[in-house]
């Protein structure tokens, strides 16, 4: 077996010094890592594939003696740990450090991962899928990991690719050009290789495919392999939109509820989307509530939709979310939304005990695009759950607005993202 995976591993640190002279854009989640790369804890960087987490990984630790082993290789899926140790010293020489790509491809990694750390390696691991990391690690890594999620370009990190600089943001000429790439960003999305390399829109194809047979019904053994795919392409083309799975299972022809929420869960567990409560102070009622469904990339989302007409509205809305999510911010613990007969508020935030924020996205440029049942819903819900941070998302108006004790901040979508 030794002899089968040395030379894997000498053509992946070929592969790897390659991707290390390519051009590097810096990831904004780099410096939470950074800082626990020193720490004798596993590091777990986890995502979607093709987000950038081998190469995020890669770069945090260009400076450092490391070795890297990408378990996507069918040499290396059956292979011991004593081997595998040996094959790696053998081609980087004693390290400090080791890279664990897509580790959930290995049967018993965790008892590997705590093999290496007593063993004194300096452990960061990749994976992309939810589940099977988040379960074992709970079980055999307790109090010993910290997880990253890595998601694919903000963007302020689309900006940076592009080499636009935020900056001067007084002028409506630079105006002009943020708002620009945010349209193509929201048309595009933001896998990195997809973007950096100019490849054409075959890659996502290809890449929603991998995802679906390989992550998905190769690991899970779906018996009904078209039907999981329809009810990934029917979500993703319904992004920011409510679902129910008793309408899914109706709208596609699937045999029971059960099946269709076993197929969500399967298809939010590859990180390609999520799904988000409905807040209610009634238990019954929010666990009725239909749920909302966000893309994890537009640009994916886009290229495989059967919709005929973009809305915009609902884009921003789903580019809000994802930057809820890059903030640290986890759906249904600290997001949610809020519904009822008088209207609904796109994202409650919610702190401990108490309602952080809440926030509704609308696709206006001025005052009277806004519609009054949006405004006077945010204002009853912020009187009702005492939260007086109330923000509206626009595409261009930018306001303040007193309403009694409460004051609406109108804030447009492109300077919500940048943080400004």
């Amino acid at each position: 077996m030794k002899k089968d995976i040395v030379p894997v591993i000498a053509r992946q640190k070929e592969e790897v010094k390659e991707r290390l002279n390519r051009r590097i854009v810096e990831r904004d989640i780099s410096s939470k890592i950074g800082g626990y790369l020193e720490k004798n804890i596993i590091k777990v960087v986890t995502g979607v594939r093709r987000s950038g987490k081998s190469f995020l990984s890669m770069l945090l630790l260009r400076n450092r003696n490391f070795g890297y082993v990408n378990f996507d290789e069918k040499e290396l899926i059956d292979v011991r740990l004593d081997d595998l140790l040996s094959g790696i010293i053998e081609i980087y020489g004693k390290v400090g450090f080791l890279l664990m790509d897509e580790i959930q491809n290995v049967k018993g990694w965790e008892l590997w991962i705590n093999s290496l750390q007593r063993r004194g390696y300096n452990l960061v691991v990749t994976g992309s899928n939810a589940r099977l990391l988040s379960k074992e690690l709970a079980t055999h890594l307790t109090g010993r990991y910290v997880e990253f999620e890595n998601f694919p370009f903000s963007f302020v990190e689309y900006l940076r690719w592009r080499g636009i600089e935020p900056t001067n943001l007084h002028s409506k000429e630079k105006e002009g050009e943020l708002k620009n790439a945010l349209r193509e960003y929201m048309k595009k999305g933001g896998f990195p290789e997809y973007l950096v390399e100019n490849l054409s829109s075959d890659y996502l194809r290809t890449l929603f495919d991998s995802i679906i047979y390989s992550d998905i019904v190769k690991r899970w053994k779906v018996r009904y392999p078209t039907k999981i795919e329809d009810v990934a392409r029917y979500l993703l083309s319904t992004f920011s939109r409510e679902y129910s799975a008793t309408k899914l299972k109706n709208i596609l022809g699937l045999r029971s509820t059960f099946t269709v929420l076993n197929y969500i869960k399967y298809i939010e567990e590859a990180f390609l989307l999520f799904s988000l409560e409905r807040f209610s102070f009634k238990q019954k009622e929010f666990l009725k509530a239909p749920k909302k469904v966000y893309s994890v990339d537009l640009g994916l989302s886009n290229l495989i939709s059967t919709r005929l007409t973009e809305d915009s509205g609902l884009m921003m809305e789903n580019l809000v979310f994802l930057d809820l999510k890059r903030d640290g911010l986890t759906e249904n613990k600290e997001i949610f939304y809020f519904k009822s007969n008088e209207g609904e508020v796109d994202f409650v935030i919610k702190e401990g005990m108490k309602i952080k924020k809440l926030i509704q996205v609308t696709h206006a440029s001025a005052r009277d695009e806004i519609e009054r049942r949006e405004i006077k819903t945010l204002l009853k819900l912020g009187k009702e759950l005492k939260c007086k941070d109330l923000i509206c998302i626009t595409w261009d108006y930018e306001a303040e607005e007193k309403n009694g004790r409460n004051t609406i901040r109108f804030i447009p979508l492109w300077k919500w993202l940048l943080k400004l």
